[in-house]
């Protein structure tokens, strides 16, 4: 396998995971894809780029190489299901659409999904495990950001439009509540944005796995309605102009929770 992720070690109790922004694609993956599949349209587009301010505030940040297509790093290895209805599980078979993601046959092999597992999903938690570690250990508490965006109207995933943001704790068990009261109220008073607390997205395998606020590690996910920083279809432009506003409250909402960290734990 080529490089599987970035990892950037920030001074500040916080690691960003970014598990779906990765573009690469392995021979057997992109031989197989269907015509439609090949601009990689399930991608979350320019989270990286989003976030670019995350490094300067302190942050870690632990990126995706590989695209969602050769596997998903935001399901578990076991690959049971996250969510009821429509969803896509550790090795996509389907677009967000709904419609086949390979040619009949030429899905990658059972060999080398096991590889992918190895080489690409484990290095991947890995990472995050080790880091949680690393900052529980240091601070005395951990708090993960898992960054995700998803097109704003997907009729076969939800219904009508997804609001702007649309926050994640797992019904409450992945952080603590006063934190996750803390993050609405960032997001009900920006202006021109629709928000929802555990909505259609409560939180994927990563914020489910490792949020653990008995143990001090509080995991939130944010799944970004991708209208607000760039356009929906290909080639998936990044829009300055909408990206700015959006960005400030990315911040506002970062800040929000280092805020509520050292309230919380230091003395």
């Amino acid at each position: 396998m080529d490089k599987v992720l970035s990892f950037h070690q920030g001074r500040l109790p916080l690691l960003i995971s970014m598990p779906h922004a990765g573009l690469g694609l392995t021979d057997a993956v992109r031989d197989g894809l269907v015509d439609q599949a090949r601009s990689l349209p399930d991608t979350d587009w320019h989270i990286p780029r989003l976030y670019d301010f995350a490094r300067d505030l302190g942050a870690s940040v632990v990126t995706a190489e590989y695209s969602r297509f050769v596997i998903d790093l935001n399901r578990p290895d076991d690959d049971k299901p996250l969510y009821a209805g429509a969803t896509t599980g550790l090795y996509p078979a389907t677009l967000f659409e709904g419609e086949p993601l390979f040619k009949d046959g030429l899905e990658p092999t059972g060999e080398q999904r096991k590889q992918y597992l190895e080489q690409i999903w484990r290095p991947y938690h890995d990472t995050i495990r080790n880091e949680l570690e690393r900052l529980r250990e240091h601070f005395g508490y951990a708090l993960l950001w898992d960054a995700h965006s998803i097109r704003s109207l997907i009729p076969h995933l939800f219904d009508g439009k997804l609001p702007d943001f649309n926050l994640g704790t797992f019904n409450g068990a992945s952080c603590d509540p006063e934190l996750a009261q803390r993050l609405e109220g960032v997001c009900a008073a920006a202006q021109g944005y629709s928000h929802v607390l555990n909505g259609r997205f409560k939180g994927g395998h990563i914020t489910r796995h490792y949020g653990d606020p008995s143990n001090h590690i509080h995991a939130v996910q944010l799944e970004l309605a991708q209208s607000t920083y760039m356009e929906e279809h290909a080639p998936y432009l990044y829009r300055q102009d909408l990206a700015q506003p959006t960005q400030a409250v990315l911040r506002a909402l970062l800040q929000a929770l280092l805020d509520w960290g050292r309230a919380r734990y230091v003395q």
